[in-house]
């Protein structure tokens, strides 16, 4: 459980948050269609860890890019931040590898802070995921159901028909039978190659036409678009899927003794949470980093649980006064 005082979430940490993705970002954007997906990965795990050094926090990665025999920077267990309250850190400097290199859409950088204790300390494993927008009943999705029945439960709380809703899952090979299932059951999908924290924050967002997602992607990833979700309101279910013993063992060393647990949105990200993301490619959710001549211009969304506040902010970056290009 996270701790119950709000009071050390500073309102200007959102603001700070946002400085933390922005210079992700830009730093992955010089990668965008070269096909390296190595270097633009490390050159946003290497802005943003450079970034929340600079913020007055003790803070501790909590979902990282993996463990430290793994991950040389921003590693689980890692410790940044210049000094000061102790705040929990889930990150992903760059959602979407693939899309950067690739120039493809929807590539952002994200970043969510919370109390000592507010997220899920889960393992780099895939997790099962569940996810919808709020307005809707409680308890309305169950993971451990047949998709045919929650999106039943789903049509009949919007007041559709099934054959009305559109259902978000990455595009892998491992959800063949899950798709046959949704299309089975008579509903739409939107087959997404990559970044499943997109395609979950989606499924909340007003203009969005996605109503449920659905499938399995990494569980770091799980975390970030519960603590989004925490923010705009949703429903979201998570299991942990273990392919090995050695991943087993990895999570029992995270503290994970129930390996059949199914966690729900409080599980995953609980107390007051402030989540945020910069755009590197133009998407869905954000524009993507726009560049000039000693300038560029980001997009970004910042949420805090506590208030419900969601801001959109864009920045226009005058790299002739700030050096290193620093957001």
């Amino acid at each position: 459980m996270a701790d119950n005082d709000t009071t050390i979430m500073d309102r200007n940490m959102a603001i700070e948050a946002v400085r933390v993705t922005e210079a992700a970002a830009i730093a992955a954007w010089k990668w965008t269609g070269r096909g390296d997906e190595m270097s633009a990965d490390a050159a946003a795990v290497e802005a943003m860890r450079a970034a929340l050094n600079k913020l007055n926090i003790n803070g501790t990665v909590v979902i990282g890019e993996g463990e430290r025999d793994e991950a040389p920077m921003l590693f689980i267990g890692e410790k940044v931040g210049a000094g000061g309250p102790e705040i929990d850190i889930a990150l992903d400097p760059l959602e979407g590898t693939t899309l950067t290199a690739k120039a493809n859409a929807n590539a952002m950088a994200t970043l969510a802070l919370a109390p000592k204790g507010g997220f899920l300390n889960a393992p780099d494993v895939y997790m099962e995921k569940i996810a919808v927008g709020g307005g809707l009943p409680d308890d309305l999705i169950d993971i451990n159901a047949a998709p045919a029945e929650n999106l039943g439960r789903l049509a009949e709380a919007k007041g559709v028909e099934v054959s009305d809703l559109l259902i978000c899952v990455l595009d892998r090979p491992r959800h063949q039978e899950l798709i046959a299932a949704i299309r089975e059951a008579g509903a739409r999908i939107q087959q997404i190659s990559d970044g499943d924290i997109y395609g979950i924050i989606e499924t909340s967002q007003p203009h969005s036409r996605v109503d449920m997602y659905l499938g399995s992607g990494g569980a770091p990833e799980g975390v970030l678009a519960a603590a989004a979700l925490q923010c705009i309101g949703g429903q979201m279910q998570g299991k942990l899927l273990f392919r090995n013993d050695d991943e087993r063992g990895r999570a029992a060393k995270m503290g994970i003794e129930d390996f059949d647990r199914v966690y729900d949105l409080n599980d995953l990200a609980s107390g007051d949470v402030i989540f945020s993301a910069t755009g590197v490619t133009d998407g869905g959710l954000l524009q993507g980093v726009h560049r000039g001549s000693d300038s560029a211009s980001t997009q970004s969304i910042v949420m805090r649980s506590m208030t419900g506040t969601v801001r959109e902010i864009t920045t226009r970056h005058d790299f002739s006064r700030k050096p290193n290009e620093d957001a």
